[in-house]
């Protein structure tokens, strides 16, 4: 019997790259799955901050255990912006295509593309919390390329690769992403986890 979890997101990509990354190790559960649809706030400063916000808000509203991810693109050249506010970059409608050429036109002439993907992961399990991060570092390229992904995926390309997250696919990229590092070392410590011991 596997075990459950509730990741607290309403974003479906997000729900569908972490479901195939961590495939039958646990019972992912999504919010819809316990009659969640409240949008939950995103105020606090930073990733691990906004992570923490909407795992608490489960743990604490619905008695389950529960993990939630925050993530960010970080431009060097930009002081580290979109950061915390990348998915309302360019506005609160969140669009994903006002986002890049928001970032486009913010980096036009300017020939430091580096930047990076960080995801924060808070996991709440019987009140105690755990925090997890995966960061995959990249450059920002001068125009979108491929049709894969989502939010800023065409115009970041990965360090090692000359694709970007949108040309390389979900198959890679659900090997290789932020995302996946962050989740990976998730299903390591619940490999570890004493399910019995700590009643879960």
């Amino acid at each position: 019997m596997k075990n459950k979890l509730v990741f607290a997101t309403n974003n479906k990509h997000k729900l569908e790259e972490v479901s195939a990354i961590l495939r039958n190790k646990v019972e992912l559960l999504s919010l819809k799955d316990i009659n969640c649809d409240v949008d939950i706030p995103e105020t606090a400063e930073t990733l691990e901050g906004n992570a923490l916000l909407k795992a608490q808000y489960i743990h604490e509203n619905y008695a389950l255990n529960c993990f939630a991810d925050d993530t960010g693109l970080e431009i060097e050249v930009l002081n580290n912006e979109p950061g915390v506010y990348s998915a309302r970059y360019a506005g609160s409608e969140k669009s994903s295509e006002a986002n890049m050429l928001k970032v486009l036109k913010n980096m036009e002439g300017i020939e430091n593309r580096k930047a990076q993907f960080r995801t924060a992961v808070s996991l709440i399990i019987n009140n105690k919390q755990y925090l997890f991060e995966g960061i995959i570092r990249g450059n920002i390229i001068k125009e979108k390329r491929g049709n894969s992904g989502f939010g800023y995926d065409p115009i970041f390309v990965p360090e090692g690769y000359d694709k970007t997250f949108a040309e390389l696919g979900s198959d890679i990229k659900n090997k290789i992403s932020h995302r996946a590092l962050a989740i990976n070392k998730l299903c390591d410590f619940l490999k570890e986890f004493d399910y019995e011991k700590n009643n879960l």
